[in-house]
């Protein structure tokens, strides 16, 4: 499948894509443009045999958060079509399927740091600075950071970023736990390619079903968590894929799997 867009830029490179935001000389800000080809894009995945997304910036940046300039002069009615459209853009790598490293170089505030809350996890250059920066422009998050930032780093120090709005370091994100790993800026996109082909070598299937489970349990109490988990394993055990790992492991050889 090819990917023709203005504001994405896709790399695939065997069974992953690179996504980068490719609006650099805007600091990779967030547009209605931008956002319809994320939401194209994410919700295309299904019919791909991608296994895994690498989503970072083209340029010095990850996503400077939304284009102020596109919203400069709107009505309320344009402002909540724009972020109609930012919304989708969010769900479709909310509900994508498969795993999303965010790699963030550069600034990500706003809601360039929620699009990357929405990934699966982050990776963060040295030279990554963050920020939830909507309370110093009379706004407030609208894309998951006031319930994101909080289950990723705790209650009073995701509160402590929202009222203030300060920027914080790769060395922060990576000490609150917002960050998985903290890179020299020459190795972030190798580190996250290395992780991305790590995970598109194990089963597809069972990376999904791992994914499906630990998301929908984490909002269930822990005894339906439990059963939520059970119900994914359930849907592993007649595929080609699970009967392949345990021959392989047998026979002490590499498995090879197919998604089925």
């Amino acid at each position: 499948m090819k990917y023709t867009y203005d504001a994405l830029l896709i790399q695939p490179q065997d069974q992953m894509a690179m996504v980068f935001f490719n609006r650099p000389a805007a600091a990779n800000a967030l547009n209605v443009g931008m956002a319809l080809e994320i939401k194209h894009f994410f919700s295309s995945l299904s019919q791909t045999s991608f296994r895994a997304v690498i989503l970072t910036g083209q340029g010095k940046h990850f996503c400077a958060g939304a284009d102020l300039k596109e919203r400069k002069g709107v009505d309320d009615a344009t402002w909540q079509a724009q972020h109609h459209a930012f919304e989708g853009a969010l769900q479709a790598i909310m509900q994508c399927d498969i795993p999303v490293i965010a790699a963030v170089n550069g600034s990500a505030f706003g809601g360039g740091l929620e699009l990357a809350m929405a990934c699966d996890f982050i990776y963060a250059s040295d030279s990554a600075r963050f920020a939830m920066s909507e309370a110093t422009l009379g706004i407030m998050p609208g894309l998951g950071g006031t319930q994101t930032l909080p289950r990723a780093i705790g209650m009073g120090r995701a509160k402590e970023l929202l009222f203030s709005g300060r920027v914080f370091s790769a060395a922060e994100a990576f000490s609150f736990g917002l960050a998985n790993r903290q890179c020299t800026d020459d190795v972030l996109l190798s580190k996250a390619i290395a992780s991305a082909k790590t995970i598109a070598a194990n089963a597809p299937l069972s990376v999904k079903a791992i994914k499906k489970s630990v998301n929908e349990g984490a909002v269930m109490p822990i005894t339906q968590a439990l059963q939520c988990e059970l119900k994914h394993y359930a849907t592993l055990l007649p595929t080609r894929d699970r009967r392949e790992g345990i021959a392989a492991f047998n026979e002490k050889r590499k498995p090879v799997f197919t998604g089925e």
